[in-house]
């Protein structure tokens, strides 16, 4: 049964398309999911299906080219999509709803130091004087394991992890209801990855913080997945709770996913996806995955609905019809 009062963000139709001279791009298109407070929701699917233009509409960084936007993201009981810009980027960017990007390196300013970096969302969004900025930073750079004496040091002189504890500081320094991570772990070894998402495990439970985890690497993110949204060409074709989906995915394109995973305790060999993800220029009509899908049939031509199942799994499939 659905906890209402525990949702925190709730995304309805939500729609981001890009104007080119080739015609819209429909990198977002009638995205609908959950967050629930102190939970993680993890974004899967393949490079290019919308994961990081999801995470732009959310927070409205959008392209001079954007076209089409449009839908409901309610913020608790409110309507964030009802705002003009300059109240929402007072009110919520940064302050409600944060962001750690790709790439930790090229998110630091390379002529600022860690301490200044960190502690100016604080100052420019909670309004905090310049020595309650600091200390908010040092508080919140202590708390992702950031040594104090790198507060005076600059992004190059820090290591990849490092680096990228520094960014989350940055997000959480302002105390936000949800922090989008855009691939936290990718240009990481994996040591440092697993620090970094034991990392946002405690930093989940310490702050109560909501996370959105968007990535393609569906073995890191199951060590902070509370449920799980599938992106193909666009859209969400499934939405699960952890449990169920790494044991048990429902849409095919899940079960290919999960199949590409290679297992170090079984013998199962890894298996690709055949074929090309559509262009989102100009995507099928009905499935966008039947193209693909080892389990097309007629129905497919048509528009699949979201179906219920299990009582609250949520699948875009004519399978569950």
């Amino acid at each position: 049964m659905e906890k209402q009062n525990d949702l925190v963000l709730k995304v309805r139709n939500l729609r981001l398309h890009f104007n080119t001279r080739s015609g819209p791009v429909q990198a977002v298109d009638g995205v609908d999911f959950d967050l629930r407070k102190n939970e993680a929701t993890v974004i899967i699917g393949e490079s290019g299906c919308g994961k990081s233009s999801l995470a732009k509409a959310i927070l409205r960084l959008l392209p001079r080219n954007a076209g089409t936007y449009d839908g409901e993201i309610w913020l608790h009981d409110m309507n964030i999509m009802n705002m003009d810009s300059e109240t929402y980027r007072k009110e919520i960017r940064w302050k409600r709803i944060s962001m750690v990007p790709q790439a930790a390196m090229n998110a630091l300013n390379p002529v600022m130091k860690i301490g200044d970096q960190v502690s100016e969302p604080a100052i420019i969004h909670m309004n905090m004087t310049h020595e309650e900025a600091t200390k908010a930073a040092v508080r919140m750079l202590e708390h992702v394991g950031v040594p104090i004496d790198f507060l005076h040091r600059y992004s190059f002189e820090l290591s990849g992890g490092m680096r990228q504890r520094s960014a989350l500081a940055m997000a959480l320094v302002t105390l936000p209801d949800v922090v989008i991570l855009d691939e936290p772990t990718s240009a990481l070894d994996v040591l440092t990855q697993a620090s970094i998402m034991n990392l946002m495990k405690r930093m989940k439970k310490d702050l109560e913080t909501s996370f959105i985890l968007i990535t393609h690497d569906i073995a890191t993110s199951s060590e902070l997945a509370d449920n799980v949204a599938v992106m193909y060409a666009g859209q969400v074709v499934e939405v699960s709770d952890s449990r169920r989906f790494f044991t048990k995915p429902l849409h095919p394109y899940s079960h290919a996913l999960m199949a590409s995973v290679p297992r170090l305790r079984e013998t199962i060999e890894p298996e690709f996806i055949s074929g090309q993800p559509p262009s989102l220029l100009n995507p099928p009509m009905g499935c966008r995955f039947k193209d693909r899908c080892p389990k097309r049939f007629e129905k497919c031509d048509e528009e699949p609905p979201t179906v219920l199942v299990d009582g609250d799994r949520k699948v875009k499939c004519w399978l569950y019809v």
